[in-house]
């Protein structure tokens, strides 16, 4: 009797809703594994205008209002607050496979540093898990396979292969979905993402911009438009373009930390210091907020990232006061969270930017590594930063063994950065090599070799992009290169090596007043009454501020450098 009704009674076991929802999805043992981001979410911002707007369409409709806040979010690179919405939706629903490629995207942050290993673990993880659920659209089984390219021999495959991978992806599926608005958005990020930091022809950027402008007419709330064309446009050729949005993005999502700081990179682009300030006191302040209610010890690396730029502007209208309760704010920080390259390089560039720009030699030959329980040695690009500047700091003050010897470190690095085939960083530091050897050799009196190199980092230089977490390099190497100049008694050339210098770097204050110095020994006053004039104008009533300013000053008030 029981054989006859079996087949009856599993139909309706597994017809009932209740049975359905305890057998769809994964397991709990395998949602565990992924060990999640999980708590409320934290928000240092108004409540009634947060992160911007998203709508996103799943299969998940009863998650709809959490799935796009996650979005939201994601958009805006709150990477930690994203995963723990999307738990908060598993939590709910083991089978919505969009919530876990929303914990895969929240772990790959392509405009970053490449994903850890526990990261690149729980992102594939997270897709496999995705994959495995049956309950999702065409659409959405898109959207995931995007994804899982990058992750896929992620043990094998390096960081730029995969995220070519995922362009092709998202490529794809841009192309199956056009009026999907979503897809064109990540479609361009993932553009982004696999651009090459050594084509001077913005292919990617160009066609990521032109896809973002279209859709931010349509959408110009929506946080990760507005904040992926700040990124692509964050080029000297291109940063005009990204200035309305810019100036937009902050009161989009004021309560991410990291959209009050974005702004800043158009700013810096364009010399607009005042801007770029105002900006990072709202992005620290909020990173602040973040980290004491998230519990974080110590600081959290939003705030060191903002705090980069801040002394970036001070330093550019020769505010050396604010720069220095920055730099010495920073001397009392030991730990951060998360521990990463943006945190490193903070480090680094902050202190070497104060001491290097204000010509504090002694100061640079005697620069420290801060914090000294940091792990500097997974850092070598970050590290020869201060090998840099103290290289620097003792060519200037006469210590030429001690120059030799930060060479050879730097040396040490690069080599080390090929091993790792890291060629972008490599070549950032062989320019930091060039530069050294050229003032090493200007010291030892040869000249003719010191300019050949010095025109051969700047070269260099020229040829590649900045990262795009730096506000700029520690010291341009064309500006260094008229610093050269001017040394070697050369007016003329120095000259012409600031002014295309601050092309890509405007209203940089050693420019601007480099330039001044220039004409005026070129015999050219009325130019360098210009520099000098945009110098003390861009600084304003910057106190304590660079003797330089006076020195400007005094030339447009009696036609003559007290120095000269």
């Amino acid at each position: 009797m029981l054989k006859r009704f079996l087949p009856l009674l599993t139909l309706i076991f597994f017809a009932h809703p209740s049975c359905r929802e305890k057998n769809a999805g994964p397991s709990e043992e395998s949602i565990n594994e992924l060990n999640l981001k999980r708590g409320e979410m934290i928000s240092c911002g108004p409540p009634d205008k947060e992160f911007g707007s998203v709508v996103f369409e799943t299969s998940c409709a009863a998650a709809a209002p959490d799935f796009n806040l996650a979005m939201e979010l994601l958009h805006s690179f709150e990477y930690d607050e994203a995963e723990k919405v999307f738990a908060r939706i598993i939590d709910k629903r083991h089978d919505c496979a969009m919530a876990y490629w929303g914990i895969a995207m929240s772990n790959f942050h392509p405009l970053w540093s490449p994903p850890s290993e526990p990261e690149l673990v729980k992102g594939a993880k997270a897709i496999n898990i995705a994959q495995s659920i049956p309950q999702k659209t065409k659409r959405e089984a898109a959207y995931i396979d995007a994804i899982a390219s990058f992750y896929k021999d992620w043990e094998k495959a390096d960081h730029h292969t995969r995220c070519l991978r995922f362009e092709k992806g998202m490529e794809k599926l841009q192309s199956a979905y056009p009026e999907d608005k979503e897809a064109a958005i990540f479609y361009a990020l993932a553009l982004d993402a696999a651009a090459d930091p050594a084509d001077k022809s913005l292919s990617r950027q160009k066609k990521a911009g032109s896809i973002l402008t279209a859709l931010y007419a349509r959408e110009p709330n929506h946080p990760g438009i507005i904040h992926y064309i700040i990124h692509t446009f964050d080029f000297p050729a291109l940063a005009a373009l990204a200035l309305p949005a810019a100036r937009k993005y902050a009161s989009v999502a004021p309560s991410s930390a990291h959209a009050l700081h974005m702004p800043s990179h158009i700013f810096t682009r364009l010399g607009l210091w005042d801007e770029c300030i105002r900006s990072n006191l709202a992005s620290i302040s909020s990173a602040r907020c973040y980290a004491e209610s998230a519990g974080i010890k110590g600081h959290w690396d939003e705030e060191l990232h903002g705090m980069d730029y801040l002394v970036y502007a001070y330093l550019q209208k020769g505010a050396n006061g604010l720069a220095k309760e920055q730099c010495d704010s920073l001397r009392s920080f030991d730990e951060v969270y998360p521990s990463n390259f943006k945190v490193a390089y903070s480090f680094a560039s902050i202190p070497s930017r104060y001491v290097l720009e204000n010509r504090l030699w002694d100061q640079a030959a005697r620069l420290t590594f801060h914090p000294a329980r940091f792990p500097w040695k997974d850092h070598p690009w970050e590290s020869a930063i201060i090998h840099f500047t103290r290289l620097l700091g003792d060519v200037h003050i006469g210590r030429p063994d001690s120059a030799n010897s930060e060479l050879t470190e730097l040396n040490k690095i690069h080599d080390q950065l090929m091993a790792q085939k890291d060629g972008y960083k490599a070549n950032q530091v062989q320019i930091q090599i060039n530069a050294s050897e050229a003032w090493i050799r200007f010291k030892a009196g040869d000249k003719t070799a010191a300019s050949k190199l010095m025109n051969l980092a700047a070269d260099m230089e020229d040829a590649t992009q900045k990262h795009p977490v730096t506000p700029c390099e520690v010291l341009p190497a064309r500006e260094l290169l008229g610093d050269l100049l001017l040394e070697m008694n050369s007016p003329r050339e120095a000259l012409q090596a600031y002014q295309e210098d601050l092309k890509n770097h405007p209203n940089r204050f050693n420019g601007l007043y480099g330039a001044g110095l220039a004409a005026e020994r070129s015999g050219s006053p009325e130019l360098a009454r210009s520099y000098y004039q945009q110098l003390v104008d861009m600084a304003g009533s910057s106190k304590p501020g660079r003797p330089e300013i006076d020195q400007a000053r005094r030339f447009l008030a009696n036609g003559s450098h007290p120095n000269k």
